[in-house]
């Protein structure tokens, strides 16, 4: 199950830190994209980085961490969706490569593993040696679209789990001060990490050649966006606005592209469907390294209801691509509203499509949107930052 060398599985003897990474699912969604870049940019001289990831996504991120040598470890049991028995099954797949591993540096993401990493550590009995078990979370699941008892459920488990955590890490002020007021605290500390990207290290393709692999004319105005099709991504109300856009503003010719999978797609459908949008809504499925087309696009929205730190918006800013997003997460950190890009309230369909007609209606206003956002990302969201923030952890 895993593509490890013999040596892996004996004791550690290397003298170089070694860090075993955790997600849940292996598609690439935004906290996987954090981890593979923070692995690819870690000193290979001072870090031994392993990779664990469950089926979900039919191990896509486990491709690029293999281009760049990158040991990887297929979890058999590690689920998105909650299963006490998959949950229970994990916990002790777990624990039995931590045993094999010797792992300096536990370093779990997603909500789940803020308990798979604590209970695999500590039980029945403590691992010894201990690794350092941080946990770095993309956004409180206690924010995902639940029942209040569902709320209070997460909320509980992340103050009872983070005790048995040296270092807790968030990417925005919003979800730091939520830890602070539910009393969230781990052995040492929450710390505050942006995300952040080296510019001149991403791939996209030039307008020309994203527009014609995505099948769009070059005179169409394109809204897009990069989204896995679940709840919080929020995008019924991107369908919604583009109705309102279509229909009541009277653009039939402007197109929407959402480049994405899940489980939501068939409801996304039904409603393209019923507002007669087939024409205007195009729905690609999954593509690999998505990012590299989002310069087809002329502006970009993120609708979501609840987000931690939003890589596709960041990968959009650096494209030099106008954009809307809700007021969520780190959104208020990342946009200056109209300076460079425009906020909204989550849920509001209407406003978000103000917004967007605001951007249709002015090239000029599109073109000064996306240098500032371009010149924010250089400034305040720099890879090189984010990395050098992250070790002092480690």
């Amino acid at each position: 199950m895993s593509n490890l060398g013999k040596n892996n599985n004996t004791t550690k003897i290397s003298p170089k830190k070694r860090v075993l990474f955790l997600i849940t699912q292996s598609e690439t969604g935004g906290a996987q994209r954090f981890l593979v870049n923070l692995a690819k940019k870690l000193d290979k001289n001072k870090y031994e980085i392993i990779f664990s990831a469950g089926p979900d996504g039919n191990w896509e991120i486990f491709n690029e961490l293999e281009r760049h040598n990158i040991p990887t470890h297929k979890l058999r049991y590690a689920r998105r969706n909650v299963n006490i028995i998959s949950d229970l099954l994990v916990i002790f797949e777990l624990r039995k490569l931590i045993e094999s591993l010797h792992p300096d540096v536990f370093f779990t993401n997603s909500s789940k593993t803020s308990i798979w990493g604590p209970l695999a550590i500590n039980w029945p009995t403590k691992i010894k040696p201990t690794p350092r078990l941080i946990y770095r979370i993309g956004g409180w699941s206690f924010n995902d679209p639940r029942s209040a008892f569902g709320k209070w459920f997460w909320k509980t488990l992340e103050k009872y789990f983070a005790g048995y955590k040296d270092v807790v890490i968030v990417n925005n002020t919003y979800e730091l001060e939520q830890a602070k007021q539910l009393g969230i605290k781990p052995k040492e500390n929450v710390e505050l990490v942006y995300n952040g990207v080296d510019v001149n290290g991403l791939n996209f393709l030039n307008r020309e050649e994203a527009r014609k692999e995505l099948g769009l004319a070059d005179n169409i105005l394109t809204i897009g966006t990069v989204a896995n099709f679940y709840p919080v991504k929020g995008l019924e109300y991107l369908i919604e606005a583009i109705k309102i856009l279509t229909i009541d503003y009277g653009l039939s010719t402007i197109k929407c592209v959402i480049i994405g999978e899940g489980e939501g797609r068939p409801a996304l459908e039904i409603k393209i469907k019923e507002y007669g949008l087939e024409n205007n809504v195009v729905l690609t499925g999954r593509l690999p390294d998505a990012r590299k087309y989002i310069t087809a696009f002329d502006i970009f929205v993120l609708s979501s209801v609840k987000e931690g730190f939003p890589w596709a918006v960041l990968e959009a800013m650096s494209a030099k691509l106008p954009v809307v997003a809700t007021r969520v997460g780190a959104i208020p950190e990342m946009i200056e509203d109209s300076k460079n890009g425009f906020i909204v309230e989550p849920r509001d369909s209407n406003n978000l499509a103000q917004a967007i007609k605001k951007l249709l209606d002015s090239e000029s206003l599109r073109q000064e949107f996306g240098i500032q956002a371009h010149q924010t990302v250089l400034s305040k969201f720099d890879e090189e930052r984010m990395v050098k923030k992250i070790e002092k952890l480690l």
